[in-house]
């Protein structure tokens, strides 16, 4: 049974998922620098996540995403490219706008829009 996560925590996995892929170690100092907030705010959310199961945070050591919480963030991730592309290539939103956009509208956006999005922004990309 999965609960369902907010969008802050989602954000909040996300961010861990973007920080292992560019620099495969994350701490809480970084994922706090990543998304603006207080290390003592990141770190209530991760004891949250880590009981959850979504992260692995041993005292004073790197957080890791659990396979659950990696399926969650890389679902998230993939959901926030997918309409920054939507909104940036085709409908000419700048870079800046589309991100801030898509980090809202990710978390709200139905399986089955998301699903056309990618569609049509794979024909689109074929077209080139």
């Amino acid at each position: 049974m999965d609960l369902k996560l907010s969008s802050n925590m989602e954000d909040y996995l996300e961010a861990i998922y973007v920080l292992e892929l560019k620099t495969g170690n994350v701490r809480v100092k970084d994922i706090a620098a990543e998304l603006g907030i207080t290390m003592p705010s990141v770190s209530s959310a991760i004891k949250n996540l880590e009981k959850q199961g979504f992260v692995s945070h041993p005292r004073y050591d790197l957080v890791v995403l659990t396979p659950r919480g990696a399926r969650v963030a890389a679902d998230v991730y993939h959901r926030h490219r997918v309409i920054k592309g939507f909104l940036s290539q085709v409908l000419g939103v700048a870079s800046d706008i589309a991100e801030k956009d898509a980090c809202c509208i990710e978390h709200i956006i139905s399986p089955e829009t998301l699903e056309s999005l990618s569609r049509f922004l794979e024909a689109e990309n074929g077209r080139d």
